[in-house]
């Protein structure tokens, strides 16, 4: 049986709809069967805006065999009329579309109705216009999964994988935050989440936070202090870990296939390196849930929605991560 793909259009008024119009004329949905979970107009708007059309089979995925649907199955949600769908802009009503149709997807993953879930873009602004109460999405899942263990974003490229000690914070809070526990959460996340999307012993490295790594001390101390401690501790476990590397140069040491995983210390360390390499493959995975969540790593793209201009492959890219992690995935 293919594996099962459950795939929601993101903030309505973003290039998600576009995205998802583009991603289902790919060749590579044909290897999993894929439920669309949202409002009929919203997938409708998504094809106008890309000049594709698909043909879809309304189904009650909940109650029925939804894989037997000809072509693409469509779970139809009435989240946001039409006429409140407005174009390049956060609003209220976006965000509370966002929001449902994702407890949807979520809530048709933990019943096993789908194996993965991939979302298009969402708007973080309008998800808290209507009201999300957590920083950001992740966590929200988290709640709504039942999730209480350590959770992360990672993001992933071409097989190389990133995990963050710190994340959506300021930058002058980053070093106050930085510690050997996070550190050490942070590695074990990658490397299990690499572990269960099909690598034996993945090889991370930890990047450092100051200039060369501190410079032996000379521009910070935080490598001797706290990272590299937190290293040698991870690699009494048996973990396949090294570091703190600068991180000016650490991932050239990816690009070369030396390692499969960075951990870094703050969201652009690794944000930014994966973004040159190649921003239009770029994914953002939600780890430590218990069911493989992806999306693109780019946001809703309010500058070129209804242009006809939004390039899938970051969409298609996190297809393809969920299909692989599917594959290899064991649920705890």
């Amino acid at each position: 049986m293919k594996p099962s793909i459950g795939i929601i259009p993101g903030d309505p008024s973003g290039v998600g709809p576009e995205l998802v119009a583009r991603l289902l004329a790919d060749e590579i949905v044909a290897e999993a069967d894929v439920l669309l979970i949202g409002d009929p107009h919203v997938f409708r708007l998504g094809q106008e805006q890309a000049g594709i059309r698909h043909a879809h089979t309304e189904v009650d995925a909940a109650s029925g065999d939804w894989r037997a649907a000809d072509r693409f199955a469509l779970h139809p949600l009435e989240t946001i009329p039409a006429g409140e769908v407005v174009l390049a802009e956060s609003t209220e009503a976006s965000g509370r579309s966002t929001l449902r149709t994702l407890d949807t997807a979520l809530d048709f993953a933990a019943a096993g109705v789908i194996d993965a879930v991939v979302f298009a873009p969402f708007n973080k602004a309008s998800m808290h216009l209507a009201g999300i109460g957590h920083a950001d999405e992740l966590h929200y899942m988290a709640e709504r999964l039942g999730v209480e263990t350590y959770v992360s974003e990672l993001n992933t490229l071409d097989g190389m994988w990133t995990s963050r000690v710190t994340s959506h914070i300021a930058l002058s809070e980053v070093a106050d935050a930085i510690s050997g526990g996070r550190i050490k959460r942070a590695a074990n996340l990658i490397d299990g989440t690499l572990r269960r999307a099909g690598h034996a012993n993945p090889r991370i490295a930890v990047a450092g936070i100051n200039p060369h790594a501190g410079d032996g001390g000379n521009f910070g101390t935080e490598e001797i202090d706290i990272i590299e401690p937190a290293v040698r501790e991870l690699a009494g476990t048996g973990m396949n870990v090294s570091g703190p590397w600068p991180s000016d140069t650490v991932f050239l040491k990816a690009v070369r296939k030396e390692i499969d995983a960075v951990v870094t210390m703050y969201h652009d360390q690794g944000q930014i390196a994966l973004k040159l390499l190649g921003f239009d493959r770029g994914v953002t995975v939600q780890g430590g849930l218990p069911i493989p969540v992806a999306t693109p790593a780019h946001g809703t793209a309010f500058d070129i929605v209804g242009r006809c201009r939004a390039d899938v492959g970051a969409t298609r890219a996190a297809f393809e991560t969920a299909l692989r992690m599917v594959g290899h995935w064991e649920r705890e």
